[in-house]
Formats: C-alpha cells, structure tokens, sequence
C-alpha cells in the first residue's frame, strides 16, 4: 500500500497543510487543506473519503473537491464520491457545511439523481470494504463524536497501517490495537508539555500523555506524529526524543512524504 500526506499540520501557515493522506489513488483518509495539492486529474480519481471527525481542519476540502470534479465526473458517468464517516459527523456536515448557506448542498448536485457526493454512515468496529482495500474503523476519544482508521494489509499476518485521528487518551484503541498486526502508527501531539491543561481539554496530546499512551505498544514500532500547530514541530518532537528514548522509531510527518508498506 501507498499513503501519500497532504497535510499533517495542526493548522495552516505557509507549508504547513492540515490532515489528509491519499491511500493508493483513489481514496482519501480526512481531506483538511492538504487536497489541495492534489492536481485536478488526481481529485477525480478520488471514489472514497474516509472521515475521522467534523473539525474544520479535516473536513475543509470535501466540498471544494466536489465543486472541482463534478463537470468530470458528472461527463464521464462516474458514481459518486462516497463520504463513510459517523452518522453524528454527516449530521454536522449536512447542519453546518452543506447547507445551502457555506456552501451547497452536493448529495443533490449537479441534480438528485446524480450526486457528485453520497454520505456513508460508519460505526465503530465496522471494516469498510473499498475495492482492493479494506478499512476498519477505530475508536477515538474527542470533543465532538470521533474515530481513527487502520487500513489492513491484504496478505494474512501483514501489518496496518494506523491513523488514530485527533483523540486524547484512549484506552479502547490499545485494546484493540493488542491484537492487531501493525506495521506503522500515524498519532497524533497537538501541543507540548507546558500546554498540558489545554491538551486535556481539547481532547489531543502532548508528549507525556503520548508517553503513556505509546507504553501500551508491546512491541518497538515506527510512529509517526502528526498535528502539531505549525512552528511547534522542533519542540514537541525534542520533548518527545527526551521522554521516550529509542524504544520505538519516532518521526515526525512531513506533507509529500510517501509511505510504501507491504500488503
């Protein structure tokens, strides 16, 4: 499997984009800000959007993306972009984005019978079969109803690839993760240590709770953090390196960085 990040910031500042990774071609896991370096012909190719939650920072794009490639698709006869997310966050997209008001209503353009977007509730537990991938949907513990994904390998034995989305400490997800052949974990660190009250609140990490949390990992993995706010990324990941050593291979992501792992 391929994973290409578009975006893997906290928020925006001139090079830094917010959370989207393309899996293979054709589909992509959040679509925050970092669509936008796709090229026309690539948003096209996109049949699936998998949604971690309704946060700005991760939805941006998917209306922008529609309004993109609706001519395309709409003359190629393609079906429409499927959005599999939590039924709480289509109901916050449908409320708040798709409403006629920020922005039109996609699931009923470029008319009803041919929508350039179709809503597809998740639940937790659930493995999504989308082509030549399967996708299962993990849980997450956010401020608003969230979830993470691991996108599995294809062969017995092959390893995930994990992306937690935004969550705080989470308990549920190791419980799962135990038992779950993983070949690289995307977590995410939105703060450092002197921003621990508002790590707790907002229901992210700093680097003593990723402490915590990546202690629950029996065994070295490569970990990959994501969603530190642009300008923060030196010192959360040196208060990383000091507090969890060389256990496991700790990176931080980059946007345009491919990640190849084995089916």
């Amino acid at each position: 499997m391929q994973i290409r990040v578009l975006g893997c910031s906290g928020s925006i500042a001139a090079g830094s984009r917010t959370t989207s990774f393309l899996l293979d071609d054709n589909i992509l896991i959040d679509a925050g800000t970092g669509v936008g370096d796709l090229t026309l012909d690539e948003m096209a190719r996109i049949d699936h959007i998998v949604v971690s939650h309704s946060h700005l920072d991760h939805v941006l794009a998917i209306g922008l993306l529609a309004d993109s490639v609706t001519r395309r698709r709409h003359a190629a006869r393609r079906p429409p972009v499927r959005v599999h997310a939590l039924a709480a966050t289509i109901a916050a997209l449908r409320l708040h984005v798709f409403n006629g008001v920020i922005w039109p209503d996609f699931t009923r353009l470029p008319d009803l019978a041919h929508p350039v977007l179709q809503f597809s509730a998740v639940d937790v537990g659930q493995v999504l079969d989308l082509g030549k991938r399967r996708i299962e949907v993990l849980p997450a513990s956010h401020t608003v109803p969230a979830v993470g994904y691991a996108v599995l390998g294809r062969q017995a034995g092959s390893g995930a690839w994990v992306f937690t989305g935004d969550t705080g400490p989470n308990p549920a997800l190791w419980q799962r993760l135990a038992s779950l052949p993983m070949a690289a974990l995307v977590i995410e660190t939105a703060f450092g240590d002197d921003e621990n009250e508002l790590a707790t609140i907002s229901q992210h990490l700093c680097p003593a709770q990723l402490q915590r949390e990546l202690a629950c990992l029996a065994a070295p993995t490569d970990v990959y953090i994501t969603h530190i706010k642009p300008g923060e990324v030196d010192a959360v990941m040196t208060e990383i390196a000091a507090q969890l050593g060389g256990r496991h291979r700790i990176s931080a992501l980059v946007s345009g960085q491919v990640m190849v792992l084995a089916d």
